[in-house]
C-alpha cells in the first residue's frame, strides 16, 4: 500500500539516488543523444528535495508538488516527460488516502498512455515507456506477499535485457539506427536507478 506518508519518506531516498546516478546517465546519454539526462534529472531531484519541508499531506498534493519541482527544473524533453508522469500520479490520486498494488498498477498504466499521448513513443520503441509498462504489468500480477519494491525492480531489470539488442526508435537516438543495439536506453536505466533507490 502507497500512502502520503510512505511516500514523503521515499522522496529524499529518490532524490539521492538520482543525484548518484547522474554522472552514469550523462555518460549512457552522452552516446545516443546530448549527454544531459543526469543533469536534467539532478536538477529535478534538487528541486525536489527544496520542496521537502514543505509537501503536502496528500498522494495527491506531493505527486503535484513534485511534479511543480520538475517543472522548475528543467525544460528539456525528459524533464517535461518526468513533469508530465508526476501530474498524471496526482490526478490519479485526487480524492484517494491510499493505493494498492493494483491501484498503482493501473496508475502506471495511465502514465505511460499520458507519456506516449505527450512525446510521441509507442510501446516497443525502447524508451522508458516500455520498463514503466514491465512494471505495471508485473505489479498487477504479482500476488500481494511479494516485495513490491522487488516485483519492480525485476521488471524493470527484465525489459533492459528485452530491450538491449533492439535499435531506438524515437527520439535523438533513432538517427544512431543499429548502431543502438547493444545499448542500453538511458531513460530506461534512469528508472531502474529510481527504483533501485527506493
Amino acid at each position: 500500500m502507497l500512502d502520503a506518508a510512505r511516500l514523503a519518506s521515499a522522496l529524499p531516498r529518490w532524490c539521492a539516488g538520482v543525484h548518484a546516478a547522474a554522472p552514469e546517465l550523462n555518460a549512457l546519454d552522452g552516446r545516443l543523444g546530448d549527454a544531459d539526462l543526469g543533469a536534467t534529472l539532478d536538477k529535478c531531484a534538487s528541486q525536489v528535495e527544496a520542496a521537502l519541508p514543505e509537501l503536502p499531506d496528500s498522494l495527491e498534493g506531493i505527486f503535484r508538488r513534485c511534479a511543480q519541482a520538475s517543472a522548475k527544473a528543467s525544460g528539456s524533453s525528459f524533464g517535461t516527460l518526468l513533469t508530465v508522469a508526476l501530474m498524471t500520479c496526482a490526478k490519479h490520486c485526487a480524492g484517494v488516502d491510499s493505493l494498492s498494488r493494483a491501484d498503482l498498477a493501473a496508475m502506471l498504466v495511465e502514465v505511460v498512455s499520458g507519456l506516449s499521448a505527450r512525446g510521441g513513443a509507442s510501446l516497443g520503441d525502447k524508451t522508458v515507456l516500455d520498463s514503466l509498462h514491465a512494471v505495471a504489468t508485473a505489479l498487477a500480477s504479482s500476488p500481494d506477499d511479494a516485495d513490491a519494491r522487488r516485483v519492480a525492480g525485476a521488471a524493470s531489470r527484465a525489459a533492459l535485457d528485452a530491450f538491449r539488442e533492439r535499435p531506438n526508435r524515437i527520439g535523438r537516438a533513432r538517427m544512431f539506427a543499429d548502431k543502438t543495439v547493444g545499448l542500453d536506453d538511458p531513460g530506461m536505466v534512469a528508472l531502474q536507478r529510481m527504483i533501485d533507490s527506493l
